[in-house]
């Protein structure tokens, strides 16, 4: 007699809970808060794990991440960091800003076309983001638009190719 599959889906299992519901009625807040003052940028509310998280349009971020750290109910003064994720069809570019003052932290994302992945810089609301672009640059291929210097962080100027991409081919790399 075969044994019953413990994995199975259960027919009639229930959706799981929307993201946004099980975020703290603070982290809520700064949502919420963050939807108000970021309005005219179009912005779509989510979360990430147990964080709130805003994505707007590419076009956008550069004066999204202003506002956010020059805004004093946001304060995000300081970027945490920067990441980038290869969903093979688009990337899409998480930042991750805190508060120091206020003590809380907003994550906001934006996709970038695979084919053409070019975002303004945000180089010049957080020094620190120079770095990062880089690194996304290197592994990636992104650019971005206004970028001071997007020269080689990681690997060798000579390198071709964007290792952090799912398509890279491992087994064509060589040493020189």
């Amino acid at each position: 007699m075969p044994r019953p599959r413990r994995n199975a889906p259960e027919a009639e299992a229930e959706p799981p809970p929307d993201p946004i519901e099980l975020l703290s009625a603070e982290r809520r807040a700064t949502l919420d808060t963050a939807l108000a003052i970021l309005e005219e940028f179009s912005p779509e509310a989510g979360a990430l794990g147990d964080l709130p998280q805003v994505a707007v349009p590419p076009t956008h971020i550069a004066g999204v991440c202003a506002s956010c750290r020059d805004h004093s109910e946001l304060d995000c003064k300081l970027l945490l960091c920067l990441a980038c994720v290869d969903y093979q069809d688009r990337f899409e570019l998480v930042y991750f800003l805190q508060s120091l003052t206020i003590e809380k932290t907003l994550v906001i994302r934006t996709a970038v076309p695979y084919d053409d992945p070019v975002l303004p810089t945000v180089s010049s609301v957080w020094p620190a983001a120079d770095w990062y672009e880089r690194e996304a640059h290197d592994l990636f291929g992104v650019a971005f638009a206004g970028h001071p210097d997007l020269s080689p962080l990681l690997l060798y100027p000579e390198f071709e190719g964007h290792p952090g991409r799912k398509a890279y081919d491992f087994y064509d790399y060589r040493e020189f």
